[in-house]
């Protein structure tokens, strides 16, 4: 796609963002969520999403803006401008959602989407997926955004053919999973939250949303060097597996922080068992090169239905409970 008709200052923003998507490596899922944050800014829409084509679903896989609470959502291809989109393998614009009879207009009042920009993602001459962009008002789009997202969805094209080229991994497991501790990332841990969060409402069981926050990683950064900080990191991502049931769910969610789903839980004293258990895994000794390491992490937690049943609220619940850990260990060690 040329990009002679474009301003020279949005131009410098894609190189940026090139230079930036090579820092991420193969890191399918951060690059996804990397464009989708720059989207925004670039089309002038207050929504950015990356949804890949997974059966007869589309699937929010990353997401940015007011989007951003809508990651892991699926959507019924058929009846949506996303699923339209694949099948015609084309650029689609929405005007007005409310007037449009190609989109899901509840999943557009959902998200508070009024108009809509659409560009196909490819990959060895199919497309699995769409970037695409939305306004909370009507005629938000033009030929001008529709030239900046073909660009930014080539820049995604590339970094899932780099993925899936340097890497034998299936192309949805490059997409949901982090690639440096090989847990499930941000959005893969949203989409399952939402999954066992309606199958417990169904079953009237519970479930637990863990918040884990490791302790120390800066010093370790700032004393040893990344690797040091990354092995610690990998370290911690297996303590935490390895402490989870099968039906259980370890994700990273970013930098040092990380997230459990505990599924089918019976009572508190449970969830705050595991978390005991979790805790001391994370704290066993570690070595790095011959370096003593010490690893540490605040723990919170919420549970469903006890606590609330929205899943928003169940993260900022956890993350809260897992604030105050943080926080009463500071204040100790002071």
């Amino acid at each position: 796609m040329s990009a002679l008709n474009l301003n020279p200052a949005v131009l410098l923003e894609i190189i940026n963002l090139q230079t930036d998507i090579a820092r991420q490596g193969l890191d399918l899922g951060g690059v996804m969520q990397l464009v989708c944050q720059r989207a925004g800014a670039l089309c002038g829409a207050t929504a950015a999403v990356v949804e890949l084509a997974e059966g007869s679903e589309m699937v929010y896989r990353a997401a940015a803006g007011v989007a951003e609470g809508a990651l892991g959502l699926r959507l019924k291809r058929e009846g949506s401008l996303s699923g339209l989109c694949v099948a015609e393998d084309k650029i689609l614009q929405c005007d007005d959602s409310e007037t449009d009879p190609r989109v899901d207009r509840e999943a557009c009042r959902r998200v508070g989407l009024r108009s809509m920009l659409v560009v196909p993602l490819r990959h060895e001459g199919q497309t699995v997926g769409v970037l695409k962009v939305g306004a909370p008002h009507t005629n938000a789009f033009d030929a001008y955004q529709a030239q900046i997202l073909g660009l930014l969805s080539e820049l995604i094209g590339a970094a899932i053919f780099h993925a899936v080229q340097y890497e034998s991994s299936d192309l949805y497991y490059r997409a949901t999973h982090d690639a440096l501790t090989r847990l499930a990332n941000r959005a893969l841990f949203y989409d399952r939250l939402r999954q066992q969060l309606a199958r417990a409402n169904r079953a009237d069981s519970s479930v637990a949303v863990v918040n884990i926050d490791m302790d120390g990683l800066k010093a370790i950064n700032d004393n040893l060097g990344h690797r040091a900080g990354d092995a610690a990191i990998c370290q911690v991502a297996q303590r935490i597996a390895r402490e989870l049931r099968q039906d259980d769910l370890a994700a990273r969610l970013g930098g040092d922080e990380f997230g459990v789903i505990l599924c089918g839980v019976r009572d508190r004293d449970v969830v705050g068992t595991k978390c005991h258990s979790i805790n001391s895994a994370i704290g066993a000794p570690f070595e790095f090169e011959g370096r003593a390491l010490r690893l540490g992490a605040s723990i919170g937690y919420a549970i469903s239905p006890d606590d609330g049943q929205d899943m928003d609220q169940l993260i900022d619940l956890a993350d809260q409970a897992m604030y105050r850990v943080k926080q009463a260990r500071k204040t100790v060690a002071a």
